[in-house]
Formats: structure tokens, sequence, C-alpha cells
């Protein structure tokens, strides 16, 4: 829209800035889960945004480090902890491949984390409107699956088709 300022002056109303649409975020997940993926663990990668930049990131590493914890979200919210130097992330999203489970949407919620933005949904342990709500207060204040899903799910699929295989 072009609003007239002076005479012969036009101005757009438009403001372009250099905003990363929620896909351009959920694309720098997705790698993060394809080194999940190469490393054998379940394909799930996880970035924490404040003021348009990351600062804090994970993906699975249950497998690695031993420890049931170590989802990308776990990992993603210490890694966003230490750049703030603050557990409260206030004013931050997180953009998770997958669902959060019940322990990482506690970990979303207790962090304060004000906006969830995940690809998949998790039927059988999604803990943001799937199996359970534990996303559904006030914090989250937005809470939005299905971003990028089909790569998401592909993903983690074909990591499962591969385990079986393996058997």
């Amino acid at each position: 829209m072009w609003v007239r300022v002076l005479p012969g002056v036009l101005v757009s109303t438009k403001i372009q800035i250099n905003k990363i649409s929620h896909e351009d975020w959920m694309h720098r997940a997705l790698k993060l889960a394809m080194q999940a993926f190469n490393a054998d663990e379940v394909p799930v990668g996880c970035i924490i945004i404040h003021d348009n930049k990351i600062i804090g990131q994970g993906y699975n590493q249950c497998e690695s480090l031993n420890d049931a914890t170590a989802h990308a979200e776990m990992i993603a919210i210490t890694s966003a902890s230490s750049t703030l130097d603050n557990w409260r992330l206030n004013e931050c999203a997180i953009y998770v491949t997958k669902e959060p489970c019940p322990m990482c949407a506690g970990a979303i919620v207790n962090s304060r984390i004000d906006k969830l933005y995940f690809g998949c949904y998790d039927e059988e342990l999604g803990a943001c409107g799937s199996r359970f709500e534990i996303c559904g207060g006030s914090t989250p204040s937005v809470v939005k699956g299905n971003i990028l899903a089909n790569e998401s799910l592909s993903l983690i699929q074909e990591y499962f088709i591969r385990k079986r295989k393996e058997k």
C-alpha cells in the first residue's frame, strides 16, 4: 500500500525487514535433525531464537550420551540459557522438528519460552495437543505445529526403517 506524504511523493507503508520465515528457521532445525540421523540418533533437531538470532541449538543425543533426557529441546534450552546467562527464556521462540514430549514440553513451559513452533505431530507422546496438553496455558503464548511436517516426518520414518533393517 502506498501513502501520499507530499504532492507527488508516495511512500510504501510496507517496511521490508530481513525477516526470516518460520520455514527458514525450521530448515535450520532440520539440518540439526540430519546430524542426529547421521549419528544414529532419533532425528530431532531444535533451535531457540532471540532477537532474530539463534541462541541455542541441539539435536537428540540420548544414545551417544546414554542419557534419556538428552533430547534436542533439552540441549537447546541449556545452550540458550547459557548464552543469555539466564534460565528464563522470555521473548524467545523455539523451533523443533517434532512435537515435544511431556518432559520437553514441561521444560519449555518452565523456561518461559514465549513461542513454540514444531514440525510433525507425535500421536504417541506429543504433549502439545496430540496426546497430552502441557503447552496449553499462558506460556508459551503461541503453539503452532505442521511447519515442514512432511520433511520432519519423512526423516523420522527413514530412521526407523533403517533401524528395523539392522535387526
